[in-house]
């Protein structure tokens, strides 16, 4: 009776802890859905419409085609956890603004990050299937962070048909470390004496990733070598620290917009890799991709810096500002 007390306390305790930290990762500031097309803004006039699993526009419309000119690149936009494809609707009318078409890939977030990828490398797959011109640029926010660079590993090579693809690859605020308030899952120890409730409240919170994001993961500790197409990678790291999504009258924070740590986006190995240009930037986790009254104008600058965004012309400059308070 005792250890049946013992291990129902430890379930307890553990869904709260990681029901309030694991979910931080989430949109925390109320959310309407986003069924409206893009306006078209700069973009070229489209010549395909393709119908791929899990890759479509960055609306929340029932119509996932995808409609785009194959002349010109593309880039994809991987949102993280508790994520759509029409959180993204701003950011996708951004690249819109600058003449640069984009589109979103929507997967399961309690999904394994093995599976997640993999259902990634085939949405690539099919998706240069239909392009003349071979370049994408796939960027992934958080947890589609962890899902884009894994998908690019070269040890999943095998995966990919098209291998003449080149691949421009950006992470923003991921977990490279794995999830520090996800360590009581990934220990063997607290597994055995919790009689399996560990890794079942794990689950329950996270689903079938809950043992990837932790950091004694094979995930976490191992990452392979990129892919010899990805020609490049921008790993953007926020210092969340200090930040506030959400604040009273008076100024005091109501809601913290940290979530993870330097500690946790930083890692030996991804941060040697030959292709890669580490960014760090004073910024809080939802903050940097943008939500309603807070526009990503850090992301803006640092993607325009590194040639992932086109620059704004001076003569546009008055009406990307309009847009941005349109959006945001």
């Amino acid at each position: 009776m005792e250890k049946a007390l013992t291990t129902s306390l430890l379930r307890t305790l553990l869904l709260a802890a990681l029901s309030a930290s694991l979910l931080g990762c989430a949109f925390s500031p109320p959310y309407v859905p986003e069924p409206q097309p893009l306006e078209p803004g700069r973009l070229p006039t489209p010549d395909v419409a393709a119908s791929i699993p899990l890759l479509g526009p960055c609306t929340d419309s029932a119509d996932r085609t995808l409609r785009f000119n194959s002349n010109h690149p593309m880039t994809i936009l991987v949102h993280g956890c508790n994520g759509s494809a029409g959180r993204f609707r701003a950011l996708a009318q951004l690249y819109a603004f600058h003449g640069q078409q984009a589109a979103c890939f929507s997967y399961d977030d309690r999904d394994s990050l093995m599976v997640s990828s993999g259902q990634l490398i085939t949405a690539l797959d099919e998706l240069a299937g239909h392009l003349r011109n071979r370049s994408v640029t796939v960027i992934g926010h958080s947890m589609g962070g962890l899902v884009a660079r894994k998908a690019m590993e070269r040890e999943r090579r095998a995966q990919w048909r098209q291998h003449d693809v080149n691949i421009n690859l950006a992470t923003v605020s991921a977990p490279f470390a794995g999830i520090a308030v996800a360590s009581t899952c990934g220990n063997k120890v607290l597994q055995w004496l919790s009689l399996g409730a560990l890794p079942a409240s794990c689950w329950i919170v996270t689903g079938d990733n809950w043992y990837e994001i932790t950091a004694p993961s094979e995930f976490i500790r191992n990452p392979g070598p990129l892919l010899s197409s990805v020609q490049r990678y921008l790993k953007v790291v926020t210092d969340e620290r200090d930040t506030c999504r959400r604040k009273s009258e008076d100024g005091t924070c109501l809601e913290s917009d940290y979530i993870f740590s330097l500690a946790e986006q930083y890692h030996p190995v991804v941060d040697n890799y030959t292709q890669l240009t580490n960014v760090q930037v004073d910024a809080g986790h939802v903050e940097i991709v943008g939500y309603k009254q807070v526009a990503p104008r850090k992301l803006l600058e640092i993607l325009q810096q590194q040639g992932m965004l086109a620059p704004t012309p001076p003569g546009r400059q008055a009406a990307l500002e309009r847009l941005l308070a349109e959006l945001y």
